[in-house]
């Protein structure tokens, strides 16, 4: 079901009649602005990853700080698996 060339035509027609022929161009240039700012936000909410690395990330390798403390605790010889942050931390601590 498309819309072809008389629908598109009945459409205008009817947003003649109910808006009025001066009041149209405001119309279509407001529902513009509207979809540009709609796009300009969507392209920022997909955008916001690639932003926010900061240098710590890049530090790490791309891991969070949960898998750095497990590779951390690998490393030196602590299993880290069944144990909390905290726990590691101070195992971690312990063996320094």
């Amino acid at each position: 079901m498309a819309i072809g060339p008389p629908e598109i035509a009945v459409i205008l027609i009817i947003f003649f009649l109910l808006f009025g022929a001066e009041r149209l161009p405001k119309l279509a240039r407001s529902m513009g602005q509207a979809k540009g700012e709609f796009q300009e936000g969507l392209n920022e909410v997909v955008h916001i990853p690639e932003k926010k690395k900061t240098f710590t990330d890049l530090d790490a390798g791309g891991m969070t700080p949960e898998q750095k403390l497990a590779e951390d605790a690998r490393r030196a010889g602590i299993d880290p698996v069944g144990k909390d942050t905290d726990s590691i931390k101070e195992e971690l601590q312990e063996k320094e």
